[in-house]
């Protein structure tokens, strides 16, 4: 989830620079025939900040009037483009851990509109069915483990505090690298077998939506505790776009409807623009509450 491939960062850095040519850096985008401003919205290409960033572009787009820009991008550049002007709002910044670094650097040069979700983090998971609770217990049941915890990425942050993890609670076992598309395939064949297994995770993940799920305690803290994801906005966006940013002031939802607007997009087999569309026509009430008044059904 949270990787800093070179070849990521160089292809965003391209597009930003394409971006910023064109006529967008720092100034405000084209008009639509209504006369409002197009949006411009970046995300880093993870299953919870896409899914995140369509929802935000579809209630812009067909509640409010807006054109949208949806440019992904490698998450240090979210902040960059931000502060530079490049871009407008981003709705995917994990706080206080994660991305403390990036926001440091970008101290002063961005407005930060606080969580639009609670209880994010990261973890060990396991089927709701395993009777253990607590990594320092996995030792006393290693066979059951088959003395792994399957993981993703090499260089996602989970897999580095899952290899401390290991460390730290003297674990017997062996974390073996994949993908997220191996990792939750580990998960699903156990599950239909009813077997035990432990896997790398995170909260919000489609997986919990799908299956019933626990994390395991982490009395040493190793992964870290709860965190937020806020939005965070370019300056003078209230001055700009107030509509816009009265909207993302009051963007707010949970962890469960986060994670049903990923597994919306992963089962129906639609690309993530209709899977929002889908999504928001789902919840009137919530999407209802995000709007400005003049806006509201």
């Amino acid at each position: 989830m949270f990787k800093n491939k070179k070849m990521i960062v160089l292809i965003s850095m391209l597009a930003l620079l394409s971006f910023t040519l064109v006529g967008c850096g720092g100034s405000k985008s084209p008009q639509n025939k209504a006369g409002k401003d197009t949006v411009r919205l970046v995300y880093v290409e993870w299953a919870c900040a896409t899914a995140s960033a369509h929802v935000v572009a579809e209630v812009l787009e067909n509640k409010m009037g807006y054109n949208v820009e949806l440019t992904p991008v490698a998450a240090p550049l979210l902040f960059e483009a931000l502060a530079n002007g490049d871009a407008d709002a981003m709705t995917t910044a994990w706080l206080p851990i994660t991305h403390e670094s990036y926001m440091k650097k970008v101290d002063g040069k961005v407005e930060n509109l606080g969580p639009n979700c609670e209880g994010a983090k990261l973890a060990i998971v396991v089927p709701e069915y395993v009777t253990i609770n607590s990594i320092d217990e996995m030792n006393d049941y290693k066979d059951k483990f088959k003395g792994q915890i399957v993981g993703i990425d090499p260089g996602a942050g989970v897999m580095k505090l899952t290899e401390k993890a290991i460390k730290d609670y003297g674990l017997d076992y062996q974390l073996v690298e994949g993908s997220d598309a191996t990792m939750t395939a580990a998960l699903k064949s156990a599950i239909d077998k009813n077997e035990w297994v432990a896997v790398t995770g995170w909260i919000p993940h489609w997986k919990f939506a799908r299956w019933d799920l626990k994390t395991l305690e982490d009395p040493k803290k190793v992964l870290g505790e709860a965190e937020h994801i806020d939005t965070v906005v370019r300056p003078g966006l209230k001055e700009d776009m107030p509509e816009v940013y009265e909207f993302l002031k009051k963007f707010k939802w949970d962890v469960d409807d986060l994670q049903n607007a990923m597994l919306m997009t992963l089962e129906s087999g639609t690309d993530s623009k209709e899977a929002a569309r889908k999504w928001v026509d789902k919840n009137p009430e919530l999407v209802n509450s995000w709007l400005p008044d003049k806006y509201k059904k």
